[in-house]
């Protein structure tokens, strides 16, 4: 059974993602909040998975993301997000969040979102991810370009990797896609986060999206 709790300030938002995820046979929303109940919330329960409004008016979602990341058995958290271009998301992914929703996601689409998150995988719009990662304005001069070469560095099956990785599977999902052992992808994405030099999957997968690697036309065999 997956664990979740769903943060945010509006009742409407809590009840309905309650109400959508609790219809999953394999889904139990143990607890909802707004911002300041939130991390008591999360120690009571220990959910699998948070669900957290990145903007309320108590307790921004960036603030209740940091002290549920300090915990010493972290949940999976996801930031939820009325706009897909939201400019605190960016800072959220890279603060630990594994991914984002957006709150008019699909029904039938969000208890699959919130298995891919429970299985270690990451959750990212390709169009919203897009946006906020070639529109940062702080990003360096070249930078991209430099992010391309270290694509380029991947062996083929590291790439394979990247690309599924980015779509959200987890090792097991990649593995089952490739005809490799669980085992055997663990070590093709430590490879690929020690040649990107990133700290983790959610960056690994931004990073693609900016070297243009999502938007490749061809894919390998066996990846599509």
């Amino acid at each position: 059974m997956i664990r979740v709790v769903v943060v945010d300030d509006e009742a409407l938002v809590r009840s309905g993602f309650g109400l959508i995820l609790n219809a999953a046979d394999d889904i139990e929303v143990v607890g909802t909040a707004t911002g300041a109940l939130s991390v008591a919330l999360v120690r009571q329960h220990r959910p699998d998975v948070v669900l957290l409004d990145i903007r309320m008016p108590d307790v921004d979602g960036l603030t209740v993301l940091r002290e549920l990341r300090s915990l010493a058995a972290p949940p999976v958290v996801a930031m939820l997000t009325t706009f897909d271009a939201d400019e605190y998301v960016l800072t959220a992914l890279e603060s630990g969040a594994a991914g984002f929703l957006l709150k008019d996601t699909e029904p039938e689409h969000l208890a699959q979102l919130v298995r891919t998150l429970a299985a270690g995988g990451v959750v990212l719009s390709p169009k919203a991810s897009r946006t906020l990662t070639h529109g940062r304005p702080h990003a360096a001069p070249g930078a991209v370009d430099d992010e391309a070469a270290r694509v380029h560095r991947l062996t083929d099956r590291e790439r394979d990797v990247l690309l599924l990785l980015a779509r959200g599977m987890s090792n097991a999902d990649i593995g089952m896609r490739l005809h490799l052992s669980t085992g055997t992808v663990k070590d093709h994405v430590s490879a690929v986060l020690g040649k990107l030099r990133v700290a983790g999957r959610v960056q690994a997968a931004l990073l693609a999206q900016r070297a243009g690697l999502l938007d490749a036309c061809q894919e390998r065999p066996g990846v599509t």
